[in-house]
């Protein structure tokens, strides 16, 4: 059982310190790195390159309730969204 929790916490990653958005709020940080994943996915699907290279914007995943998450894929999908992606 500690061998699991060792290598959990060796893998674990999150978010990396961003110099514009310092202050403990981080609801901004979390919006802004959504966009970011989704319009990196977007250009790149666009161009018919590799995907992978947009996989470290994905500290929105750490930064994010589930339910935030959730609710703007869902806007996404419906097609009102109110970012621009």
């Amino acid at each position: 059982m500690a061998e699991d929790i060792n290598t959990k916490m060796k893998n674990y990653k999150t978010a990396p310190f961003d110099s514009r958005f310092s202050n403990q709020n981080q609801t901004r940080n979390c919006w802004q790195n959504y966009l970011d994943f989704h319009c990196c996915e977007k250009a790149v699907t666009t161009k018919g390159g590799d995907v992978s290279v947009c996989e470290w914007w994905h500290v929105y995943k750490s930064l994010c309730p589930i339910s935030w998450v959730w609710a703007w894929d869902d806007r996404r999908a419906e097609g009102t969204f109110p970012g621009k992606i």
